[in-house]
């Protein structure tokens, strides 16, 4: 037997280490995203040497990651009896990721949840809404909304990033597919045994399998004296 069907949840919050939620509860889609897009890239400086003949590239920066995804809300009552407000709907997602929050002067920060392996956290690029299926007399039905977020990084944690390589030392270090925790442990410190208390400051729950995973911090290490 399968499992219950697992929705994506999009969940606004008012600070940038995503700890107080906007709402009480998250906006879940009402059909899951049939594809997913994860956007990353490396920027280089273009740099000709005297009598060279092509540019020669220097590394300048790996920008913040993306996502982006398509979500269909249906207003017939066939997808969900008690979710036939389209008007609603749209202003419930609008005031979670894109309206500007007056208490934090800003819109929201915004978290992704698609069951344990997509997690992302970012903010807002672009909402654009198309209505696809209207009531005779032009309220619409059904909308397709694509959505786009940049990762978001507090600037805290970002002034800790290009430290030298020690385990008394904050790092934020990307997740690449097929590696273990222990294994980033030891190519960050050359020492394994640190993965227990990387973990726990993550709040993660599996070591082995980061899917779904972006990047981790990696908190100065409390040494046994």
């Amino acid at each position: 037997m399968g499992g219950s069907l697992e929705l994506l949840k999009i969940t606004g919050y008012t600070d940038e280490e995503f700890k107080n939620a906007f709402r009480s509860s998250p906006y879940t889609v009402m059909i899951n995203p049939e594809t997913i897009k994860r956007q990353r890239a490396i920027e280089y400086n273009e740099q000709q040497a005297p009598d060279s003949s092509s540019a020669s590239q220097k590394y300048k920066s790996t920008p913040s990651e993306g996502i982006s995804f398509d979500i269909v809300i249906d207003c017939t009552g066939v997808v969900d009896s008690k979710r036939t407000n389209m008007v609603k709907e749209i202003s419930l997602l609008e005031s979670i990721i894109f309206t500007y929050n007056g208490k934090i002067h800003r819109p929201n920060f915004v978290k992704i949840q698609w069951g344990k392996d997509i997690t992302f956290k970012g903010v807002l690029k672009s909402f654009d809404t198309q209505y696809t299926l209207f009531k005779p007399d032009g309220s619409p039905l059904r909308a397709k909304v694509s959505l786009s977020f940049s990762q978001y990084i507090s600037p805290s944690t970002v002034k800790k990033l290009d430290k030298p390589e020690s385990p008394d030392v904050t790092h934020m270090v990307a997740v690449v597919e097929g590696v273990t925790l222990p294994q980033m442990c030891q190519q960050v410190w050359n020492d394994d045994s640190y993965y227990v208390q990387v973990a726990r400051y993550n709040d993660l729950n599996k070591f082995r399998n980061l899917k779904g995973i972006q990047s981790l911090i990696f908190p100065p290490i409390i040494q046994p004296s």
